[in-house]
C-alpha cells in the first residue's frame, strides 16, 4: 500500500485541531470508510493532474465530516484533498435508513 497524503489546508488542520484526532486516527478513518458513507462521485479532478475524486461523509464526535479523495495516478499515494467539518448537511443516497 502506497499510504495516503493528506493535504495541509487551513480547515482540514483545523477539523483535527476541533475534533481532537491524530493524523494515524485520520488515516484510519478513510481506511474504514463504507459503501454508505459515500457521498458523490466519481467527480473529475483537475487540480492536481489526479484521477476522479470521491465525497464521503462520515460521523465522528458528533460531527458531520466532509472527505474528499483521489485515487492518484497509478503506482502513486491516494490524496485527500478534504477533510474538514461539513459546511452543509450531506445526503448519502447508499445508506439505509431505518
Amino acid at each position: 500500500m502506497w499510504g495516503v497524503l493528506f493535504l495541509g489546508r487551513d480547515k482540514n488542520l483545523q477539523t483535527l485541531a476541533t475534533l481532537e484526532i491524530t493524523p494515524i486516527f485520520r488515516e484510519k478513518i478513510l481506511y474504514d470508510l463504507e459503501v454508505s458513507d459515500y457521498i458523490e462521485g466519481p467527480l473529475e479532478e483537475n487540480l492536481l493532474g489526479g484521477e476522479e475524486m470521491w465525497v464521503f461523509g462520515r460521523e465522528i464526535k458528533k460531527q458531520e465530516v466532509y472527505i474528499k479523495i483521489t485515487l492518484g495516478k497509478s503506482s502513486s499515494q491516494t490524496i485527500c484533498i478534504s477533510f474538514h467539518i461539513a459546511e452543509h448537511p450531506m445526503k448519502y443516497p447508499l445508506k439505509q435508513t431505518t
